[in-house]
């Protein structure tokens, strides 16, 4: 990052303003690159308005750089306080070494012990538990490449041993793109791209293209991102079975967050009844670790709500929420997360910051280094002359 060694500590307006100079133009010109207007940008620059997620897009594309920068992630020196930085080199290298196994490793365990093990890294990603998974990684991208390699050229047992690619691959760019790192991120979704229409799964393919959106999203490519949803659902036939369907909404409802953050409300609103009307015929499921249903439906209208800058109606959505028990604990952060945002830009400071602990104890790794917490605890702590012991305690904690 420009001019500093750690910028997590940074809010979003002082690196848009860094970028900003660096490009040489003046708040005028940004506004007029970006279509948002001086005086918002004045304000965001200030610390004193946070910006929507489709500014966010605007402006990250008007200056040349991917949201995530803008939003100063991976944060540094959280990560390497908790020791994640040192386990994502290897996993970069085991994807180097994907179609060229080495001449002296030994033999894949096998198939069905390849699978439990997998099962248990994707427990392990709903839990978002990155240390475990990143120590995990490695050695299992590299058995699974070994592993369709030792297989028949063709049969049912080499596309599982391509779907434990397409899953193992999937893992990998959910961590690195929570923890910040986009190259390897999408160089995780590159391999699954390979192995998923291996795999004799067309849902697997759907979902690749679903984690891929996100991708293009955070390169304030909203308009390739929905493309590639519509193509998704186009080429996923409904061919009536649950899981299908419920990957099928899963798109409808990503689709419908990529196009609030591109600013059509109205196609984000046709999306999200689709959406809705789907989950009221699945009912709630979790296939492929989605947790697709009327409860996912209604948190996603508390983010798209959020992303708008619609926070008293995110609020009155989010009231609304009652979380079973056994909700996937990223879903459940996420909740609360997007709680806290409602709350805290409708001066509701103490129950925002009671949502983020609330999102820490649901799963603590996703909460720590997601982008709206930092923002949340940010404006938090503009918002108050002198933090109180809970808030410090809490801004410290993510590195705030």
């Amino acid at each position: 990052m420009p001019g500093s060694t750690d910028t997590s500590t940074e809010s979003i307006g002082a690196r848009i303003r860094e970028f900003r100079l660096i490009r040489d133009y003046s708040l005028s010109e940004l506004g007029r690159r970006a279509h948002v207007s001086t005086s918002q940008l004045s304000r965001i620059e200030n610390g004193e308005r946070y910006p929507s997620e489709p500014i966010i897009a605007s402006v990250a594309r008007a200056l040349g750089v991917s949201v995530s920068v803008l939003r100063g992630q991976p944060y540094v020196q959280a990560l390497q306080k908790d020791q994640l930085d040192a386990l994502l080199t290897p996993i970069s290298t085991s994807f180097d070494d994907w179609d060229i196994p080495p001449d002296d490793g030994p033999p894949p365990r096998p198939l069905e012990t390849l699978e439990a093990e997998t099962a248990r890294l994707v427990q392990l990603r709903v839990k978002a538990e990155f240390l475990q998974i990143a120590g995990r990684l490695p050695g299992l991208i590299s058995e699974a490449a070994i592993a369709t390699q030792t297989q028949a050229p063709a049969g049912h047992r080499r596309e599982r041993a391509h779907d434990l690619q397409a899953e193992i691959s999937r893992t990998a760019a959910i961590v690195a793109y929570r923890l910040g790192y986009m190259d390897l991120a999408r160089l995780a979704l590159s391999r699954m791209a390979v192995a998923a229409p291996r795999s004799g799964d067309p849902r697997q393919v759907a979902i690749e293209r679903y984690e891929r959106a996100q991708m293009a999203a955070d390169n304030s490519r909203l308009d390739r991102g929905i493309s590639l949803m519509r193509h998704a659902l186009r080429d996923l036939d409904d061919d009536g079975d649950r899981a299908t369907r419920a990957v099928r909404g899963t798109l409808q409802l990503r689709a419908a967050v990529l196009s609030a953050r591109y600013g059509d409300e109205a196609a984000a609103g046709d999306w999200l009844g689709e959406a809705a009307e789907l989950a009221g015929e699945t009912g709630e499921t979790r296939d492929y670790a989605l947790a697709f249903g009327p409860l996912n439906v209604r948190l996603h209208q508390i983010a798209a709500a959020g992303d708008r800058d619609e926070h008293a109606e995110a609020l009155d959505h989010a009231v609304q929420v009652s979380l079973p028990e056994d909700y996937p604990p990223t879903r459940a952060a996420h909740y609360w997360i997007d709680r806290a945002r409602a709350e805290a830009w409708t001066a509701q400071h103490d129950d925002a910051l009671d949502s983020l602990r609330a999102a820490r104890e649901a799963s603590s790794q996703l909460t720590r280094y997601h982008h709206s917490t930092h923002e949340t605890v940010a404006t938090l702590l503009r918002a108050r002359q002198r933090a109180d012991e809970r808030l410090r305690e809490f801004a410290a904690w993510c590195g705030v």
